[in-house]
């Protein structure tokens, strides 16, 4: 292996370590959703779906 990639791989290692715990805490205190909140997601998603569509049917 070249020096480089077992520095980028030491590298990713510590990155790693070194976040996972914050993303822990971060999951684990996180405010959970409620379905007014996942209605506000889904129904842009869907809007942008249905114009990709339409713009594929136009072609």
């Amino acid at each position: 292996m070249d020096w480089m990639q077992i520095v980028s791989a030491l590298a990713l290692v510590a990155f790693i370590v070194i976040l996972l715990p914050s993303a822990r805490y971060m999951i684990k205190n996180s405010p959970k959703g409620t379905s007014s909140d996942w209605m506000s997601f889904v129904i842009p998603i869907f809007a942008v779906i249905v114009f990709i569509a339409l713009l594929i049917k136009l072609v």
